[in-house]
């Protein structure tokens, strides 16, 4: 399973970067206009990303990544660290043994690989996140174990609705 979705991941990523892979010693701009974004396998469908530099399938990237307001990625850890640096919007970054930090505009974040956390845009938001190797996601339950993506990513069960009540007069 975790095969098939790395495959899936790196298949999508090459092909969503495949121009700016080229010349990467080379200075270059990337304007917010001008950057497709692309949903990727294995991520939240409210999260797109955009590589702006290096290959995330390969070694450390510069991805740009936008979520709608409410967008979460569940518990989960990456090989490598990342740092992830607040464009705009409001965030809420939860890591294992630390208390839940508010981010806003400028904020950065550091992640060592293999440390446990959950992001959450609270408003709609866009961020850098800096990969310190090849990108990788690693979804973890309550208990730290890991998971397939897709019981991480499964909608949360909404409580049954209770019934109201005959009134009595």
């Amino acid at each position: 399973m975790n095969c098939v979705r790395n495959l899936a991941l790196t298949t999508v990523l090459v092909a969503a970067m495949a121009p700016s892979a080229m010349a990467q010693d080379e200075p270059s701009v990337k304007t917010l206009a001008s950057t497709k974004f692309a949903s990727l396998p294995g991520l939240p469908t409210c999260l797109t990303l955009s590589p702006q530099r290096g290959d995330p399938t390969k070694g450390p990237a510069v991805l740009l990544i936008k979520m709608t307001s409410g967008c979460k990625v569940p518990w989960h850890w990456h090989t490598f660290g990342e740092g992830l640096m607040i464009v705009n919007g409001k965030a809420k970054i939860e890591m294992k043994d630390a208390a839940a930090a508010p981010l806003a505009a400028g904020d950065y974040v550091y992640l060592p690989g293999k440390h446990p956390h959950q992001f959450t845009c609270t408003t709609a938001c866009t961020f850098f996140n800096v990969t310190e190797g090849a990108f990788d996601i690693h979804y973890v339950d309550k208990d730290g174990k890991e998971i397939p993506a897709d019981q991480a990513l499964k909608p949360a069960a909404k409580p049954a609705a209770t019934k109201a009540a005959p009134k009595t007069e």
